[in-house]
């Protein structure tokens, strides 16, 4: 202290610098540099320090330190104001005048805010970020993962760890899932939503695949899957960029805490099912919630009860459904394939592509964003789902595929390979379910010799085996070269016990 004005004085009259002064006087350069900074921010002028004694010089660069001699009751309520500001349209401004009406003789605005400053810097660093109440969810995976043990076979597989938290109260949810894709992600979602009795307007995703398709510094593209869950809860979309953890920072913190106090809880124990596991986390996500934050003297539960809870956003009546979209071209039997299972769309959309979205329960096909068909969904594979009036043959003056075209295509070959096409459309409940066999046999015959179509045409029959496969399998081995074995038997003398060929060929009875 008693250095201040020396280090002033020499740096003032004879423009010595802060190295020069360290080692004429033996103080770090760091101290140096405090005392010439705050002089220079406070309004002290040069005559000042001339008439002042080094203890009023120090009181006046070091305001803060007289804080001591004030009563308690002046100093403003930094966890109090460190919520409120949290609320829509609360600022600085309105905080201080408020103190101000409670303490006349307390703290200026610009010392309130240093104080409330300095007070923020103790407070993690994702506390420090101002999230508004109800604005903003963060979801993360946690990184560690948990063992399922399966029960018949012994093999322990491992269940991912999805972390979400509210960014004004911190308040977290956490759930294991057998992977990070998208039916787990997404639903996972849908139950932090309901954990939370409420929808955020904001949702803040890592970079996954479940969450952006395409990465974009400033325009990422939105997993539609994801999207469309999204739409249905009225929240939007918004990925932390790539390498900023600060984006995602509130989440950050409590993965760590999801990792300390519920998964290195649960270490020990086996679990054989996501749901047992689950059951397991379930009470330690609830009693990490009623713990206290020191600093503020209350627990994210409450804190959620009085800022996050009421600025949600209701949740709509029914949970949504997860669904997923493809893009399928529709073939000439005016049907699209999904997994393995058939759709009908109007016979008009012929070769044209559709967008598909299906769950579990529907699927639902939509041209050019108009929905064209709704089916059940199927889960045998090479079912068909067929509307009568999507079909030509109601329309047949205007369909451009027919029966009679496949059969006359068939008849270039041979007879047997028309009478293969007929059998094939014949054995549909519509002919139009036949046209993708047909059109895949015939589309294997072109180039063939005709002899072979037409050889390979009468195996299948016989076989009554109407499959593209295997039209494809005699041609590739040939086997309609070989000929069916035939076997005489020529009895070498007469005997009661030794039957003829008639006995087989329907010749002879029986004894």
């Amino acid at each position: 202290m008693k250095s201040i004005k020396e280090i002033i004085n020499l740096h003032l009259k004879n423009d010595v610098s802060v190295r020069q002064i360290s080692r004429s006087l033996s103080l770090p350069r760091s101290t140096i540099a405090d005392y010439l900074h705050r002089y220079k921010s406070s309004d002290l002028s040069p005559d000042d320090i001339q008439l002042l004694d080094d203890d009023s010089i120090y009181k006046n660069l070091f305001p803060q330190k007289q804080k001591a001699t004030q009563s308690k009751k002046d100093i403003p309520d930094f966890a109090y104001i460190h919520q409120e500001l949290k609320r829509k349209g609360v600022t600085r401004m309105l905080l201080w005048e408020e103190y101000r009406e409670q303490n006349p003789a307390g703290y200026g605005y610009t010392q309130f805010c240093e104080l409330f400053k300095q007070w923020n810097k103790k407070v993690t660093v994702s506390m420090r970020q101002v999230h508004k109440a109800g604005e903003k969810m963060f979801v993360d995976y946690s990184g560690l993962t948990m063992g399922i043990i399966d029960k018949h076979t012994g093999e322990v597989n491992k269940a991912e760890v999805f972390v979400a938290c509210l960014g004004a109260s911190g308040h977290s949810f956490a759930e294991a899932s057998i992977s990070q894709k998208k039916a787990c992600f997404i639903n996972s979602h849908t139950n932090a939503y309901y954990y939370f009795s409420g929808v955020p307007a904001v949702t803040i995703p890592d970079n996954l695949k479940s969450a952006v398709t395409k990465f974009d510094w400033y325009e990422p593209t939105i997993n539609a899957s994801y999207q469309a869950m999204a739409e249905y809860y009225g929240t939007v979309i918004i990925p932390a960029r790539p390498h900023k953890p600060k984006d995602k920072a509130k989440v950050e913190l409590s993965v760590k805490l999801v990792q300390r106090w519920i998964l290195a809880k649960l270490r020990n124990r086996q679990f054989f099912s996501i749901h047992e596991l689950n059951q397991a986390i379930r009470p330690l996500v609830d009693e990490l919630n009623n713990r206290k934050i020191r600093l503020l003297g209350k627990s994210r539960r409450e804190v959620y009860e009085e800022l996050d809870k009421p600025a949600l956003q209701p949740l709509p009546l029914e949970k949504y459904r997860y669904h997923e979209f493809k893009l399928c071209r529709v073939n000439i039997d005016y049907h699209i394939q999904l997994d393995k299972c058939f759709y009908s769309v109007p016979y008009q959309l012929v070769k044209k592509e559709v967008e598909v979205k299906y769950s579990d329960y529907t699927v639902k096909i939509f041209h050019q964003n108009k929905q064209v068909a709704v089916h059940n969904r199927l889960h045998h594979p090479g079912s068909y789902s067929t509307d009568k009036d999507h079909m030509a043959s109601a329309h047949r003056a205007y369909a451009e595929w027919t029966p009679s075209r496949m059969v006359n295509w068939g008849k270039r070959f041979g007879v047997n390979t028309q009478i293969l096409i007929e059998t094939i459309l014949s054995k549909k409940p519509h002919p139009e379910m036949g046209f993708r066999s047909c059109l895949g046999i015939l589309n294997t015959a072109k180039g063939v010799e005709t002899d072979i179509v037409e050889a390979v045409s009468e195996k299948v029959l016989r076989l009554n085996s109407y499959r593209v496969s295997s039209f494809r399998s005699i041609l590739k081995n040939k086997t309609y070269q070989k000929q069916k074995p035939t076997l005489a038997i020529t009895p070498q003398n007469s005997h009661e016990n030794v039957r003829g060929e008639d006995y087989y060929t329907g010749g002879g009875t029986n004894a």
